[in-house]
């Protein structure tokens, strides 16, 4: 009988250090894949067709959550947040990443910007979220179409990367 209060309260005590554990340390922020990694670094920057102009033109089914004129935005497939949403623009016109951004892309720029901030709303993520805007091979861009992460839903940690 001995034996066995001491194995409970062993167990006990485990439960008690592991449950503490997690009331003080943060949960860890989720890791890049090296698959999203090797994505990135396989990918060639370029104008050409990209999955997204075959998302747009509806030849690949997405979960879409804002369409207008300008732009699309839809769930990703991989999600990294509770909520997390692309927003591209429908004409690419030579943007295929932040940096390549001209003074003609004034407009298409903030207008992704304000449709992030209405999609959040429909979404409920009144709490906050994060606009992410990957750009080249070190910036972990894996598709050469400007896009826009949405994300939101959980706790964001910093620093991100």
């Amino acid at each position: 009988m001995a034996a066995d209060r001491e194995a409970s309260n062993d167990q006990t005590s485990s439960r008690i250090r592991v449950l503490s554990s997690h009331l003080h340390s943060p949960p860890p922020p989720p890791r890049m894949t090296s698959s999203e990694k090797d994505a990135a670094l396989a990918a060639t920057p370029s104008d050409a067709p990209t999955i997204f102009d075959k998302i747009i033109r509806k030849e690949i089914p997405s979960t879409v959550v804002y369409e207008d004129e300008k732009v699309l935005a839809f769930r990703d497939i991989s999600p990294q947040a509770p909520t997390h949403i692309i927003i591209i623009p429908k004409v690419k016109d030579g943007l295929t990443g932040l940096s390549k951004a001209e003074e003609r892309h004034i407009e298409i720029l903030g207008y992704l910007l304000y449709v992030a901030k209405l999609v959040a709303k429909q979404e409920g993520l009144d709490d906050g979220f994060r606009i992410v805007i990957n750009d080249g091979p070190k910036g972990c861009q894996s598709v050469y179409h400007l896009h826009i992460h949405l994300l939101g839903g959980r706790q964001m940690n910093w620093p991100p990367g």
